[in-house]
């Protein structure tokens, strides 16, 4: 059986990060209470599930030519307020920061807006080396909600 390492490497690996809230700032994101795993999984032709840890997680970030910290990685907050909406906000991520059970990331919001605080939530980061992939999880987000758009433009009765 290989390595999770030589695993998480080997697959077009998406990984989730669960906390039990999130903080933001200009430039910032921070999971509080963040598990200590962190889930990863693929899609077809073969199906992979898995966890890491959180540090494995950061030990992946730089490693190899197609790492993260030369192809930042698009993500999606899902995260629930006070009244429990969704939020889901897509950002790139940077330069993580593990401290004890949080994680701090450098980030460029790319829709919708990372809330000041959140209750419970759920970062899905997409594959390594592939920031722009077509089945991303930011991706998947961005085409649902261009969908979205164009229904609601297309079913406008002129005036």
């Amino acid at each position: 059986m290989p390595d999770k390492d030589d695993l998480v490497n080997e697959i077009e690996a998406m990984f989730v990060q669960t906390a039990e809230a999130s903080r933001s700032g200009p430039g910032t994101l921070t999971l509080l209470r963040v598990s200590p795993s962190t889930l990863y999984f693929s899609d077809r032709p073969e199906r992979v599930v898995g966890h890491i840890s959180a540090q494995q997680f950061m030990d992946l970030w730089d490693e190899g030519d197609d790492s993260f910290a030369h192809f930042p990685p698009n993500a999606v907050l899902a995260s629930l307020d006070d009244r429990n909406a969704i939020a889901d906000a897509v950002v790139v991520l940077h330069s993580p920061k593990l401290e004890g059970n949080q994680i701090t990331y450098q980030v460029d919001v790319l829709e919708a807006e990372l809330p000041a605080e959140s209750g419970p939530c759920a970062l899905f980061i997409d594959p390594l080396g592939l920031p722009l992939s077509p089945m991303s999880v930011a991706g998947v987000d961005r085409r649902a909600r261009r969908r979205a758009s164009r229904l609601r433009v297309s079913h406008q009765i002129p005036v």
